[in-house]
């Protein structure tokens, strides 16, 4: 149980139990004397006497308790945390020891073995560059290949969730949903009849031809399914002029083969890496979700800790109103960048397809999802997707006392946000996204490995939401 408590709260309650002992040991004191003196007439005397021993050493320890926690306790906890995120995170920026001064020697050793630790990152840095420049090199020839074949191409898991997809298949999986990595296929094709050809590809061991229906029932694709030999998971290849291809829809190819072998378990149990996130923002006429309006919505896709950068949302918002003064010299959004653009009823049923599959992220995430609900009635769809806070996250890393607004996170993450893009909503959603790839190694490191423990440790510090807003 006291690896579920805080370091502060351990030590609050170590006064506590110092204070408790002291009095018992004061009103001990106190009764025996009064036994002895064997004289009734001082009982209010030594009843007096108990009382204000009793104040003084609840004063005494909460003043030392106070001193203790602002010079000790909050700064171990800092510390801890600013390790943390340049053990996990990739932080190199220099250790913040001011607020140590107190911990004698600690400090420095912390900034030694800091140095130490951006010195290695530095140089696994390096030698991960030019791998990455290697394996970058090789991938492009492989796009262009697949590229110039004129048939769609697409990897699925067992279980049919998208593991690759080239240019050509974004194209065709964009006429039913947007093309996004480890989403479900049956977004995409009719799931009753992709079994039944995967079914037969299975019992075969071969190549295996057939004829699958949309998702919507609009069309009719002429499908390839081939094995991938010795490895689990499928390949499909999408035939046919009716399949809707084009040379100039060729995009980039978008891959991730872990998911081949990509874990199944009750989302609770899931483990926080294997996840896909929807990373979100928006920018409104004001900060009353009861009664403003949104006026754009940014939103990129994380899967398996990266960013992918060609699966992004982003859309202005008509918000059917005036947009105040006030509120543009924010965001810089006007009424005429708005004009003839959706309403929130077309945006977010469209953003709601973008982020069926994953689990929500946003940087004070109640406030932005209250400007959703209570649209969905509007809009025809239900916001029943988990969602994560990245200001919870934060304290649950950094601990509440600190300050968790979004440029305070990235400037203790080391994540820059160009002026021209802060206040925009895909700037801050990039921002916000690139915080959470930095967290999620940090709080696995934690012991928080699964969504239900980072959760479960979330709605500990839910009172600072209630608070923020």
């Amino acid at each position: 149980m006291h690896k579920r408590l805080s370091l502060r709260l351990r030590i609050f309650l170590f006064f506590c139990l110092l204070a408790l002992g002291g009095i018992a040991v004061t009103a001990g004191a106190l009764w025996a004397g009064y036994s002895r003196a064997e004289q009734p007439e001082l009982s209010d005397a030594f009843i007096f006497s108990g009382l204000l021993s009793t104040f003084a050493i609840l004063g005494l320890c909460a003043g030392v308790w106070l001193l203790f926690d602002e010079n000790v306790a909050k700064p171990i906890e800092r510390l801890a945390a600013g390790m943390r995120a340049r053990a996990h995170a990739g932080v190199s920026k220099e250790l913040d020891t001011h607020g140590a001064r107190y911990l004698g020697d600690l400090a420095a050793a912390a900034q030694g073995l800091a140095g130490q630790l951006g010195a290695s990152a530095m140089n696994a840095a390096e030698a991960i560059a030019r791998e990455t420049e290697h394996l970058e090199a090789e991938k492009t020839r492989l796009a262009a290949l697949l590229t110039d074949i004129p048939v769609a191409t697409v990897m699925a898991s067992p279980a049919h969730q998208i593991v690759l997809y080239d240019g050509q298949a974004a194209a065709v999986l964009a006429q039913e949903a947007p093309p996004r990595l480890n989403a479900p296929l049956s977004d995409y094709l009719d799931l009753t009849g992709l079994e039944a050809a995967y079914g037969r590809l299975v019992r075969s061991g071969m190549e295996v031809q057939a004829e699958v229906k949309s998702a919507s029932g609009a069309q009719v694709f002429d499908l390839r399914l081939k094995p991938l030999g010795g490895a689990p998971g499928y390949i499909i290849l999408f035939e046919g002029a009716h399949a809707g291809l084009a040379p100039e829809d060729a995009r980039p190819l978008v891959y991730d083969f872990a998911l081949l072998d990509a874990e199944h378990a009750e989302l609770n149990g899931r483990k926080l890496g294997n996840l896909s996130y929807v990373v979100f923002d928006t920018e409104t006429t004001g900060l009353l979700p009861h009664k403003d309006e949104i006026v754009q919505i940014g939103a990129l896709r994380v899967v398996r800790g990266r960013i992918i950068e060609s699966e992004a949302f982003e859309t202005l918002v008509n918000p059917g109103c005036p947009i105040p003064a006030s509120s543009t010299k924010v965001h810089g959004i006007t009424d005429t960048m708005v004009r003839g653009r959706p309403g929130i009823a077309s945006a977010a049923r469209h953003f709601h397809r973008f982020a069926s599959d994953a689990v929500i992220v946003a940087h004070n995430a109640p406030f932005d999802m209250a400007f959703l609900h209570r649209h969905a009635k509007r809009t025809g769809v239900t916001w029943d997707q988990p969602v994560l806070d990245t200001v919870l996250l934060s304290a649950v890393l950094f601990g509440a006392s600190q300050k968790h607004t979004l440029d305070a996170l990235c400037d203790r993450l080391d994540v820059t946000i160009p002026p021209a893009l802060r206040h925009t909503a895909m700037g801050d959603a990039r921002a916000t996204a690139e915080v959470l790839c930095k967290m999620l190694p940090m709080l696995e490191a934690r012991g928080l490995n699964t969504f239900g423990a980072v959760l479960e440790e979330t709605r500990k510090h839910s009172r600072l939401i209630e608070d923020m807003n």
